[in-house]
């Protein structure tokens, strides 16, 4: 007598919001043999039909309660910014797992709102930030843990992109703080705060500033940030974003390790694979052009969308698997509520002026021993 195998079960799948970004989310489910796209929705029926169609889903419908009614197992949530809490927590309600766009919501208490419903459902609820997918990102992060850098102590992270006012005027809640919830600290530089916690860890104070240079004329919200962001182990980082640059510069993470070793993360032209433009450990330094020649600075955002696919696709297995398995994802919506909490606080320090205080900081090897975050300096 022979024995069989269960089947393996096939996750439906609906994708709420049909706007660009929707894409790279059809395409990474697509790639799975264990998942079927049953739904897709939009506000726009027309939008949503053309969808359907295009990816050759079965239904397209305009409301989130009713692609609910398609016996989901997981709703990939593509809606603006403000909106993911509402798809979110219906979601739960139905006992579908969500996997969020980044930013996880515009508001700290939305997050929270999110995170609890999704745990007292006992659904998974993961976000979106496919750049840790990375093989250079997993590189760094793991020199961290075996120790080539050790616990990480210092970073430098500039994210000096281009956005013309095209991208702006695209769609009408882009550029307002009520419907996007912020500039290029919410939209960009949300993804390289994740990773700058990811490698240093909990933070402890907050001090930035943010302006508007260059598209005021028709954005409410920042085009450029500064901050200063202290964590909780001593270790310290310098941010600056801005999508005022042009051409576009891209963006660098570099990281220094107890060790004395230093890594570098590029991402130049935007939207191609993060690479390592320095590996600085013991003797050793090996150094790669941030800019290549030859590399055009300004490409087309649908590009940039469409070059995360693979990395899209990494993460959308990931969570999938972890529905299998019964694990956590690599991603939870507690994980991107570091990265919120963080740039939010960037925006508070620079309305009121002062740095924002998260927890006590660890003060071991400072060469100011009474000195704590936060304390004036006399003299």
């Amino acid at each position: 007598m022979t024995s069989s195998a269960a089947a393996p079960r096939t996750f439906r799948v609906g994708i709420a919001g049909c706007g660009a970004i929707s894409r790279n989310h059809l395409a990474a489910f697509r790639a799975l043999e264990n998942v079927q796209i049953v739904g897709v929705c939009d506000v726009d029926p027309d939008r949503a039909l053309a969808a359907a169609e295009a990816w050759a889903v079965p239904n397209a419908v305009t409301t989130v309660d009713e692609l609910l009614t398609l016996d989901l197992d997981i709703v990939s949530v593509c809606t603006p910014h403000p909106t993911h809490e509402e798809v979110v927590l219906k979601a739960a309600a139905a006992g579908v797992h969500a996997l969020c766009e980044k930013p996880i919501a515009t508001k700290l208490e939305s997050a929270e709102r999110m995170v609890a419903a999704c745990e007292e459902a006992g659904v998974q609820l993961g976000v979106l930030f496919q750049r840790r997918f990375w093989p250079a990102s997993q590189k760094i992060r793991a020199a961290i843990d075996d120790g080539t850098l050790g616990r990480a102590i210092l970073a430098q992270c500039s994210v000096m992109l281009h956005r013309a006012p095209e991208y702006y005027n695209r769609d009408a809640w882009r550029g307002t703080w009520e419907n996007d919830g912020g500039g290029v600290l919410m939209s960009q530089a949300v993804h390289q705060i994740d990773l700058l916690q990811w490698y240093l860890g909990d933070v402890a104070e907050v001090y930035g500033k943010v302006n508007t240079y260059r598209h005021g004329d028709y954005i409410e919200v920042e085009d450029s940030a500064t901050a200063v962001i202290t964590f909780t182990s001593g270790a310290m980082a310098t941010l600056e974003a801005s999508t005022a640059v042009s051409p576009n510069l891209g963006i660098q993470l570099r990281i220094t390790g107890e060790t004395g070793a230093s890594a570098s993360l590029t991402e130049f032209p935007e939207g191609s694979d993060g690479r390592l433009d320095l590996w600085a450990v013991g003797e050793k330094i090996v150094v790669e052009p941030v800019h290549p020649e030859g590399a055009e600075p300004n490409v087309d955002l649908s590009a940039i969308n469409g070059q995360l696919v693979p990395f899209h696709t990494l993460q959308v297995k990931d969570f999938v698997r972890a529905l299998e398995t019964g694990t956590e994802p690599a991603i939870t919506g507690k994980d991107a509520l570091k990265s919120l909490r963080i740039l939010l606080a960037v925006y508070e320090s620079s309305r009121t002026g002062e740095p924002v205080r998260f927890a006590p900081v660890h003060a071991a090897h400072t060469s100011i021993p009474e000195l704590r975050v936060g304390q004036k300096v006399e003299g």
